[in-house]
């Protein structure tokens, strides 16, 4: 009779490298989309754009950024530094003071967005041709002059 050699130990999933699945875990988001999602988020650009030029203090970098509420500037620098990419410098001085920089990690995260800032800006004119164009057709279809 042979000993069977199946191993009763679950098998971990496997995270799908595919181009449409690269940041899907099974059920779960996965880590790689979470990250994603707080660099790539509307106020996690902003603040990665801005602490790259230099440290900045809680109310100057809400100033600078502009219409971000309290909250949602708190929530972002909380989970960009989490996850490594910002510093909180709390000074022990009355008042209170707080300057936020970015770590190596945040600053090299920080490059490749402004990449991206950078590419939007040069290309926004053929964005801009393209939206026309699309809306363009759109707009035949919806009255039948194709």
């Amino acid at each position: 009779m042979a000993v069977s050699t199946v191993s009763t130990e679950p098998t971990p999933p496997r995270r799908s490298r595919t181009a449409r699945g690269l940041y899907t875990d099974g059920e779960e988001m996965c880590p790689y989309r979470l990250v994603l999602e707080h660099v790539t988020s509307r106020w996690g650009v902003l603040v990665l754009m801005e602490l790259l030029d230099r440290p900045y203090r809680f109310s100057e970098l809400r100033r600078t950024i502009g219409r971000v509420s309290e909250k949602m500037l708190t929530q972002t620098l909380q989970t960009l530094e989490r996850d490594g990419l910002v510093h909180r410098d709390a000074k022990p001085v009355i008042p209170p003071r707080v300057d936020y920089s970015l770590t190596d990690l945040g600053r090299e995260a920080a490059e490749q967005v402004r990449a991206l800032a950078l590419w939007t800006e040069r290309r926004m004119d053929d964005v801009e041709r393209a939206r026309a164009a699309y809306d363009s057709r759109k707009s035949e279809a919806a009255t039948g002059r194709d």
